[in-house]
């Protein structure tokens, strides 16, 4: 990991804002996260420029998904969300690290919401 973080950090927030959202999906992935996609969305807004999106299988399980990702970004980035939200309902979890959103949600929850939808950048839609 401090190879990537040197890497990184050697380019530009862009780049080590990419290699944040990776060890996220890297964290996830270890503890069995379902459905994990990663949204570009700096051409549509300045919330953030990368959205990490993953669901899990229960309140338990987003909440081990949480704590794996603030290890693994403290581990190798040094790094803590600046905010956090949702860890009492457990049903969606957000860890805000400035550029780098991540979204932990139930499937249900992430249905409901449909966030990718919502934030993709859509090269078929046209306008009317």
């Amino acid at each position: 990991m401090d190879q990537e973080r040197e890497s990184a950090t050697a380019g530009n927030a862009t780049g080590l804002t990419d290699a944040m959202a990776k060890a996220a999906v890297a964290a996830i992935e270890e503890k069995k996260g379902e459905a994990i996609e990663t949204l570009k969305v700096t051409e549509k807004t300045t919330l953030a420029d990368v959205f990490v999106l993953a669901s899990g299988t229960s309140g338990i399980h987003i909440r081990s998904l949480a704590e794996a990702v603030e290890e693994k970004l403290k581990e190798g980035f040094g790094v803590y969300p600046g905010h956090i939200e949702g860890l009492e309902n457990r049903n969606w979890v957000l860890l805000d690290y400035g550029d780098l959103i991540v979204h932990l949600m139930l499937p249900e929850d992430r249905e409901h919401y449909k966030l990718e939808n919502l934030w993709r950048v859509d090269a078929d839609r046209q306008s009317i």
